[in-house]
């Protein structure tokens, strides 16, 4: 594995062998990482957030499959 810091970004260099969809699982915690790194929002306003969203899209698959 290499690891390269240039002005802009991090590159890392990884042996071709490694399991697709374990670094796709780490890449996607990476992505979450930087996309909140400057978010201001508290866990209790994305927790609430969070459970009127399930609420909702629950609402909906009931209604479309007449549960």
């Amino acid at each position: 594995m290499e690891i390269e810091r240039t002005k802009d970004e991090i590159l890392v260099r990884l042996p071709s062998n490694i399991d697709l969809s374990e670094l796709q699982d780490m890449l996607d915690y990476l992505r979450y990482k930087e996309l909140t790194s400057t978010s201001k929002a508290k866990q209790s306003d994305v927790d609430k957030l969070a459970k009127e969203v399930n609420a909702s899209m629950w609402k909906k698959i009931k209604k479309e499959r007449k549960l």
